[in-house]
């Protein structure tokens, strides 16, 4: 294969000459193993100095296309070969391999698409340095009349992901942005309009989350008596206009319903007095415990208190994990 270097060009001659060897590494034209010209071969056939193509090849070894063999040459790398590097921790060298594998399918992908290797490197470029702003913080974000679905939404992140994570209300959020961009903005599919509204003009990602199923409190409602009285304590007020109406979809008029804020303390006491079953989130527990300990004398018997364990879904958090370049739990065990 015969290189040719357009002097007129505006890419530099060495980037040309770059891309020029790697794609022919890439289409297998330099099978591994394969000898490269020596830099006098290159020269006479280019027009370009010897100490040009030096660097092109010192370039191409740095970057571990090809290796160097004193008083030999320079050789195509075996890629299919273990590799001097020495893997990231954690994963293990099975899955190194099939990474390597991956990222060789995704750069032909990009080839056999009609791009250079400049072109597919300055992609993956992109989207790298793309997803480390989007990796560098966790914005969670929702009306501030309804802040308690972030808290609920960042209690569930906060343990899952290896970067911080900030609750900032819709309205703060414009300003929050304009001082950094950096980040990904997360919030409630009820919520996600306007926050991608801000985000775009802001040039961040922003990614709804979903909720859990709450397979088992559902189960539990089913299952109650008529007649029986169930208090929802949340400290979004959001869930609990979302809880009623699935409810009352359930059960009708069967059951009969209260709701609290664990804030407001002579409503929450109320429902404690008037509930066979209450069912509340985490951050409400201690709550509800603690007013359920102050006023055990004024009720007449203990409600049943369950607590949901988890706000949101198990997949949208990895979904998030990867949405903002985390490897998943799985291969970082």
């Amino acid at each position: 294969m015969r290189f040719h270097i357009q002097q007129e060009s505006d890419i530099p001659a060495s980037t040309q000459l770059y891309n020029q060897i790697c794609f022919a590494i890439a289409a297998r034209h330099f099978p591994p193993g394969h000898r490269l010209p020596s830099t006098r071969q290159l020269a006479m056939q280019t027009g370009l100095h010897r100490n040009t193509i030096s660097k092109v090849y010192r370039q191409l070894e740095n970057d571990g296309v090809v290796e160097a063999m004193a008083g030999s040459g320079i050789y195509v790398r075996d890629q299919q070969s273990q590799r001097d590097l020495r893997p990231a921790p954690g994963p293990r060298q099975k899955a190194v391999t099939d990474i390597d594998r991956e990222v060789r399918q995704c750069v032909d992908g990009l080839l056999r698409a009609g791009c250079t290797l400049q072109q597919a490197r300055e992609l993956l470029t992109r989207e790298i340095d793309w997803r480390l702003r989007c990796g560098a913080r966790v914005l969670v974000s929702t009306p501030r009349e309804d802040i308690g679905a972030s808290l609920l939404i960042a209690e569930d992140l906060e343990p899952s992901l290896d970067v911080p994570v900030e609750v900032v209300p819709l309205e703060e959020l414009e300003s929050v942005l304009e001082s950094s961009s950096n980040g990904t903005v997360v919030t409630s599919r009820y919520f996600l309009q306007p926050v991608e509204e801000l985000a775009r003009r802001h040039g961040v990602r922003a990614v709804a989350v979903d909720l859990n199923d709450f397979r088992h409190e559902l189960d539990l409602l089913k299952e109650l008596r008529a007649g029986s009285c169930v208090g929802l304590v949340s400290i979004s007020p959001g869930v609990l206009r979302a809880a009623e109406v699935i409810l009352h979809s359930m059960r009708g008029n069967e059951l009969l319903l209260m709701t609290a804020t664990p804030e407001v303390g002579s409503r929450l006491l109320a429902l404690l007095r008037a509930s066979s079953h209450v069912l509340c989130d985490r951050p409400s527990l201690p709550l509800v415990e603690q007013s359920l300990r102050a006023n055990r004398s004024q009720l007449m018997r203990l409600p049943q208190v369950h607590c949901a364990q988890s706000y949101l879904g198990a997949s949208t958090i990895d979904l998030l994990r990867k949405e903002i370049g985390l490897p998943s739990p799985v291969a970082a065990s």
